[in-house]
């Protein structure tokens, strides 16, 4: 009975020793983690490539983002990550002295959405689906991470239910929602009198789409928005990417022959398949190989098609 509490104050030490150990590691990696992705955004240029005359598309890390600009105020599609807001501000005081009076969100990642706040604190309103609202106000998770629920003036102050029209100096911004394609919250932005499309995440040029499940995204609700987008563009209509460079119809065409082959081979092999071990990655993605990139790489496509489409 003496030796008892004795083990017992040992243990609690050695424990105490080991926790402290381990949120001194976590706080090291944690500081160095931040210092590298602070130095990662150092290090982006953000890059202003014309389009029309009143639209741009501002290329710099994260989703694509449209500029669109007005007699009187100013129209962004998405945001990028927080740390970019300046560097994005001062590559639109290039173009225009304008005020940035709208922000939509195509969805609610954060390399479209996080900087949100940044933007609605220089006076912008935020417009996006009822979705891309709910999920920024509350914690979620994605990728295996928890992310906390967004700051009350980073989320939508416009929140729709199917389309929006936003009018800017007489000019039509069309803002349409497609049901579970990349998330639950997508949106196309049409700029109807320039015949320019910007599509977020539903379309990635010249690479394999990131199809975020956790987010009630599916391979299927994905195939059916590029479809949709299809039938709104012409052989004119300039397309804006969630990711990759500028793009036409045909490019759009490529993407969607891409997906639905990748899809065919997919349900095809489970037929035959009864777990994902048995099904091989090269058989989906041959002809496609240069596809893949570091981010969706063929593996993952055909992990994430396969989980898309085993519910």
């Amino acid at each position: 009975m003496i030796f008892r509490p004795l083990i017992s104050i040992l243990r609690f030490r050695t424990n105490a020793i080991a926790v402290k150990r381990y949120l001194i590691s976590f706080l090291v990696i944690t500081f160095f983690t931040s210092l590298d992705a602070q130095s990662r955004f150092d290090n982006v240029d953000i890059k202003a490539h014309k389009i029309k005359d009143h639209i741009f598309m501002l290329e710099g890390s994260g989703g694509n983002i449209g500029l669109y600009i007005g007699e009187e105020e100013v129209l962004i599609v998405d945001s990028q990550f927080a740390p970019l807001s300046k560097k994005i501000t001062g590559a639109i005081r290039k173009i225009t002295d304008l005020p940035i009076k709208w922000l939509v969100n195509t969805h609610w990642h954060g390399d479209h959405a996080g900087g949100n706040e940044n933007f609605a604190n220089q006076g912008a309103i935020i417009v996006g689906h009822r979705n891309v609202l709910e999920r920024l106000s509350k914690p979620s998770q994605r990728m295996g991470r928890v992310n906390s629920a967004s700051p009350e003036k980073a989320r939508t102050d416009v929140a729709f239910e199917k389309d929006v029209t936003l009018n800017l100096t007489g000019k039509s911004i069309y803002v349409h929602h497609v049901d579970n394609a990349h998330t639950d919250g997508d949106s196309f932005v049409l700029f109807k009198d320039e015949n320019v499309l910007h599509m977020g995440d539903c379309f990635f040029n010249g690479r394999f789409p990131f199809i975020d499940l956790s987010s009630d995204g599916s391979a299927n609700g994905y195939l059916s928005a590029i479809e949709g987008a299809l039938m709104m563009v012409d052989d004119d209509t300039v397309i804006l990417p969630g990711h990759g460079d500028i793009a036409d119809k045909s490019d759009l065409k490529a993407f969607h022959k891409m997906l639905s082959t990748l899809i065919d081979r997919m349900e095809s092999s489970m037929k035959s398949a009864s777990s994902l071990e048995g099904i091989s990655v090269e058989e989906i993605t041959r002809d496609y190989e240069s596809w893949g990139e570091a981010f969706i790489s063929g593996e993952r496509m055909v992990r994430i098609l396969y989980d898309s489409l085993s519910k």
